[in-house]
């Protein structure tokens, strides 16, 4: 964001809303209250069975399976970025669009813009804020994140503990990028995988590195991201909310800013593509017959 004066089953038991009450507990989850937030106690105690290197070796394979299989899948998402006053809470700017990742006949992937009201972010605080590339890239590839073969050299993954998450039980490790490299952004903050399917359901952090410098901020608030079981095998982000106030200091002369920033993010209507194939057969299209061709026909 930047200041625009500078330009198992249905969720496997998953209790959405319980969960987003225990969204502050978040970043001490061992301090969290089971019965109020859905969040169990962290054991710190390394795990039993399988050392937590195997463990990290085994969700990182599943989540490379994950993310072939989600490029397969047709899915609506609905994107709402809201500015708030901050004495009373109400909404005095946003932008809204929602969109539909489907494929062509061809089999290409495509996306549908098919609700796009006004955006109205420039009408907040002190002139308000606007989207930029780097938030766009951060809905596409860091809210809905995924933690594969191919990334995973690029991670530190500590250990953090065994925890109860509504009726999953799960290990939580603490993921930091072990370097920056120009240009790129990179996820921190905690996982929570299933200690069944080995899939993350859940995560909470930020993107880093962010840029802080005077007149050149593009800041993003810290996020989680719910996960939900999909066709029985994978563990796909349904919905992510991203809250919390961005410092944009002054410059130029300009007024320095504190802007309360809500995003969410929802992914719905997930559905498997099935690509439409026509079968030749002898020069003629013979896809809707129901006679199987010969195997050896005879000579012409």
């Amino acid at each position: 964001m930047k200041p625009l004066t500078q330009v198992r089953a249905v969720l496997l038991a998953f209790s959405l809303s319980s969960l987003l009450l225990g969204l502050a507990a978040l970043a001490t989850p061992d301090a969290a209250a089971q019965d109020s937030s859905g969040f169990g106690r962290l054991d710190a105690a390394q795990p039993t069975g399988l050392t937590a290197d195997e463990i990290v070796k085994k969700f990182a394979a599943r989540e490379t399976e994950f993310a072939l299989a989600r490029e397969n899948y047709t899915f609506r998402q609905s994107v709402k970025v809201d500015t708030l006053d901050e004495d009373s809470g109400k909404i005095n700017g946003e932008y809204q669009q929602v969109t539909d990742i489907t494929f062509s006949k061809e089999g290409r992937r495509e996306e549908h813009v098919i609700f796009a009201p006004a955006n109205t972010l420039d009408q907040g605080p002190n002139g308000g804020i606007t989207m930029t590339p780097a938030d766009f890239d951060e809905i596409e590839h860091r809210l809905p994140f995924v933690f594969t073969n191919e990334n995973l050299p690029q991670y530190d993954l500590t250990y953090v503990g065994r925890q109860k998450v509504d009726e999953l039980d799960t290990y939580v490790f603490q993921a930091a990028p072990k370097r920056f490299e120009k240009n790129k952004h990179y996820f921190q903050g905690k996982l929570w995988v299933d200690q069944q399917d080995f899939q993350i359901v859940l995560i909470n952090g930020m993107t880093v590195p962010q840029d802080t410098r005077p007149g050149h901020e593009d800041l993003e608030p810290p996020f989680t991201t719910y996960y939900e079981q999909v066709d029985g095998k994978y563990w796909f982000p349904t919905y992510t909310k991203a809250e919390g106030e961005l410092h944009f200091a002054a410059a130029r002369g300009a007024l320095s800013q504190d802007i309360h920033i809500r995003s969410i993010v929802k992914y719905t209507d997930y559905k498997q593509f099935h690509a439409t194939s026509r079968i030749i057969y002898d020069g003629q299209d013979i896809t809707n017959n129901k006679a199987t061709p010969p195997s050896n026909p005879p000579p012409k």
